[in-house]
């Protein structure tokens, strides 16, 4: 593995850039290349470790599609941003330019736990909302030649809240936002963005955060369930689970 360290001044980041090649399995997908970096965020004194998975090609892929994904809670360990790599990967193999977000950091005040969750979790949310904001805006420097007009945010759990808090709050940058098991953010209920949210077999959402019967079928919003457990939505699910 290479490692190259270097700064962006004009952008006011700091980067590291580790690459590493991964094959396919299948003939028809592209090679994965993987490419870490941190950013900073001056105005609020914040690091924030970045994975980017991308097809590995000569060829340019025209309007080739931007997807974020936000892992869900890991307690301030770090590394949460490689976790769903079972995903992220495929993703890219596809043919998306992928970016995984590494939300929390060592030094950060834990997940409350206690009280109005939807209340006095929005902080931590309205964080990821801010670091979603920020990586988007220094992809779109780096790299103009992406799809941003069909951007997807995919996001499970805590990372799902926070994918969800943004679409509400920045609706005219997203074109589909899917959720895996999110249960505490409320999902935007509109047709554009496209909403789909993908549910656990074990764990029930607070009051208000999925849409009825009646939202679903005007704004077209999908409310799947599965009979898969809301912590093996990351690469501890089985093969099958992964599949579906």
């Amino acid at each position: 593995m290479k490692c190259i360290l270097f700064t962006l001044i004009t952008a006011s980041i700091f980067i590291t850039s580790c690459t590493l090649q991964k094959k396919t399995t299948e003939s028809n997908d592209y090679e994965v290349r993987l490419d870490t970096l941190t950013l900073f965020d001056q105005s609020r004194n914040r690091k924030i470790p970045v994975a980017f998975y991308y097809p590995k090609t000569n060829k340019k892929i025209p309007n080739q599609q931007v997807i974020i994904f936000n892992h869900g809670y890991g307690f301030n360990k770090g590394g949460d941003y490689f976790v769903y790599s079972y995903l992220t990967e495929k993703l890219a193999s596809k043919g998306y330019f992928t970016v995984s977000i590494q939300h929390e950091l060592t030094t950060d005040s834990l997940l409350p736990t206690e009280g109005n969750l939807q209340i006095v979790r929005r902080p931590f949310w309205q964080n990821g909302s801010d670091n979603i904001l920020l990586v988007l805006n220094e992809l779109k420097n780096a790299n103009p030649e992406l799809d941003y007009q069909h951007l997807t945010l995919v996001g499970h759990s805590n990372g799902g809240d926070m994918a969800a808090l943004f679409t509400n709050q920045h609706p005219n940058l997203v074109y589909k936002l899917i959720t895996l098991d999110n249960r505490r953010m409320f999902l935007p209920r509109t047709s554009v963005p496209k909403v789909y949210t993908l549910r656990s077999n074990d764990y029930p959402a607070d009051e208000g955060v999925l849409p009825n019967e009646e939202e679903q079928k005007k704004y077209h919003m999908t409310v799947q369930p599965t009979l898969i457990n809301h912590g093996h939505m990351d690469n501890k699910g089985t093969d099958e689970e992964k599949k579906t």
